[in-house]
């Protein structure tokens, strides 16, 4: 268990360090970084289906029954589509003034705090069924935090925060992730088995994101030159979690 800990500790907080990487997008020129973004979403996207199918899903097939994966990975889709509904409610849509910055800029904060809270669950969740499930899952959710975090970072800046407080919120958010690391790893101390239900239901989450949130912004690019480097990155990022097999 100790192993397991030290495993899902440095993977969160690796994880956490993503929410860094806002500070290199501001030398980027904001054409450029869309391009690149646009791509780095197809990678996630490729990798969070490739996680799911290559090792989320097939490992809990081997932790239980088969019907009880499919309604777990089913809850998983629903707890994230009412966890999106609940950041998306919260969202601020007034115009941003002198007076009304925090505000914006610290809902934007919960939000990501929430998500980033979920994803920390998730490699937790991971790492109890296996290290090399845990490993291949903290890759997954490294690809799709990066896009996310460079947004994000884009969010607090526009709200009015100096870069180096972007720079420590934004950390400090993405710091929840250990938070919800701990959580699923006590929790299996109480009750027996547990990555059984956690490992389909972020199974369910990955499913959501990748083809709710991602996948949706890739079919706003119709070029076809573009609309084929997309189709490349996404096929990488499901190469990837098939290498990772070998580690297994």
């Amino acid at each position: 268990m100790l192993e397991i800990w030290l495993y899902s500790l440095i993977s969160v907080f690796i994880v956490s360090l993503v929410s860094l990487i806002g500070i290199v997008s501001i030398s980027i020129n904001t054409n450029k970084l869309s391009t690149i973004i646009i791509y780095f979403v197809s990678f996630s996207a490729g990798a969070l289906f490739g996680d799911t199918f290559i090792h989320l899903i097939p490992e809990a097939y081997e932790m239980s029954s088969g019907i009880s994966v499919a309604v777990y990975v089913l809850i998983g889709i629903l707890i994230f589509f009412i966890l999106e509904k609940i950041i998306h409610w919260q969202h601020c849509h007034m115009p941003i003034t002198s007076h009304h910055v925090h505000h914006f800029a610290y809902m934007n904060l919960i939000g990501d705090g929430l998500h980033n809270l979920i994803d920390g669950l998730i490699i937790g969740a991971s790492y109890l069924a296996s290290i090399p499930i845990g490993i291949a899952t903290t890759v997954a959710v490294v690809l799709h935090e990066i896009p996310q975090e460079i947004g994000d970072f884009g969010v607090l800046i526009y709200s009015g925060f100096s870069k180096a407080k972007a720079v420590f919120m934004n950390f400090l958010s993405a710091l929840t992730a250990v938070i919800g690391t701990a959580i699923a790893l006590i929790i299996s101390q109480y009750v027996p088995n547990i990555q059984s239900i956690l490992v389909p239901i972020a199974a369910g989450g990955f499913i959501y994101i990748a083809g709710s949130d991602l996948i949706p912004e890739l079919h706003k690019e119709t070029k076809i030159s573009k609309s084929l480097i997309q189709l490349g990155a996404f096929i990488l990022g499901i190469a990837i979690m098939f290498l990772l097999l070998l580690i297994e």
